[in-house]
């Protein structure tokens, strides 16, 4: 969708904000990091080119246009208050539709009239249709950045920030990601991959091939999800069945991969559509043995070196395959993509890419840029940008033959 024309007053020309849809929540793991990177996100943009219109996704699927937008811009403490507080009610708030076809007011708000009598809502409700220039979906896991809402808003036909149905897909999946990468001729680890049921069925047999094919230590996690959750350090055969079990509570094909020795953690911001551009590389040094969920969200140890203390041509490595793992899957806007460097034998390999990372003015992928000279808001208003080129370019596609 373009941006609204110039309104004139006299002979001044005034332009109208964009309004941006920023959605957040979801149903997902990651839940609570989102509602992080959605406060940071609206506290940023520009209100003199902006209109920001939050939109809350809650635990159980439903859309809100919430009475405040989220504030806390630390996902430590978002996740810290969740688990003090225990689940609570959804927030109140106007309930939102997307509209799923081609319109001049892509999202409907829905204020139902309550009956005090019988106290359950009236037929009648008050209807609100908003206009949307761009979306910016921030929804961590499943649900939201696996392809599911992108989809949605490809019927919609309004642009919105990042990856497409495709990439988001891929980039959730890590097992078919890897496929991809593979393909690219990218350098990744040995793994395996099992469903929940044939664990089940051949918990025996299949234990006897990791230890076969991949040795100790693996690492065991679901395929769909991200900020580590659910992820296992397996150092022995006697603990793998409980860390598949784990695994495979959060998705039904779990990835055992071999552990790279001595590991850094490098990490870099991908940026653009079809000519991307790497961000300088960055490490992450964990306060635990690994950059697992409470070490990156709730832990005060862990560091960020930023740029990474690596050689020249280790940089240039990391910037070139992160450029190519954004290709690999059709990425488009915003990537992180993580990698792991063995201490032991300067190998480098290709771990993931996040098709929307962590997101606050404190995460790596913002901090990555930021070090490469481009601020938060200027970030943010680069993607606005991307996306509304990406929107252009596809709205010139032929729909019909005739």
């Amino acid at each position: 969708m373009q941006a609204r024309p110039f309104v004139h007053h006299g002979t001044l020309p005034i332009v109208k904000k964009l309004r941006i849809g920023v959605i957040y929540g979801g149903r997902s793991g990651e839940h609570e990091v989102s509602l992080a990177s959605a406060a940071s996100i609206i506290a940023n943009l520009d209100r003199d080119r902006y209109e920001p219109i939050p939109i809350r996704i809650e635990k159980d699927g439903r859309w809100t246009i919430p009475d405040r937008p989220p504030t806390s811009v630390s996902a430590g403490e978002v996740i810290t208050r969740a688990r003090v507080d225990g689940v609570r009610p959804p927030r109140t708030g106007r309930e939102a539709h997307l509209v799923p076809h081609p319109s001049d007011e892509a999202l409907l708000t829905i204020e139902r009239l309550a009956d005090p009598a019988i106290d359950r809502p009236r037929e009648n409700a008050y209807i609100t249709g908003l206009s949307l220039d761009v979306i910016f979906p921030v929804l961590h896991g499943p649900y939201g950045e696996d392809g599911t809402v992108q989809g949605l808003l490809e019927l919609s036909d309004v642009a919105y920030v990042g990856a497409g149905v495709l990439a988001s897909a891929v980039g959730m999946d890590k097992v078919v990601a890897k496929a991809l990468f593979v393909a690219r001729g990218l350098p990744v680890v040995d793994q395996m991959v099992v469903r929940g049921d044939q664990w089940t069925a051949r918990q025996d047999d299949l234990a006897r091939s990791v230890g076969a094919r991949l040795g100790y230590p693996v690492f065991v996690k679901p395929a769909n999800l991200g900020s580590s959750v659910g992820i296992t350090k397996v150092k022995e055969a006697a603990a793998l069945p409980a860390a598949v079990h784990l695994a495979a509570q959060f998705d039904r094909k779990v990835l055992i991969e071999v552990a790279v020795p001595e590991a850094r953690e490098i990490e870099c911001g991908v940026l653009g559509n079809d000519r991307p551009e790497a961000s300088v590389p960055g490490e992450v040094v964990p306060s635990r043995e690994f950059y697992d969920y409470e070490a990156k969200y709730l832990d005060e140890g862990s560091r960020l070196h930023i740029p990474a203390p690596i050689p020249g041509d280790v940089a240039r490595a990391v910037q070139r395959l992160s450029v190519e793992a954004f290709m690999a899957v059709d990425a488009a806007g915003m990537a992180r993509v993580d990698f792991l460097l063995s201490r032991s034998t300067g190998k480098l390999y290709l771990s993931e890419i996040n098709t929307i990372p962590g997101f606050t003015t404190i995460s790596m992928f913002a901090k990555l840029w930021e070090a490469s000279g481009l601020s938060y808001p200027a970030l943010v208003d680069r993607l606005v940008d991307l996306a509304l080129e990406r929107h252009a370019e596809k709205k010139r596609l032929r729909t019909s033959l005739l």
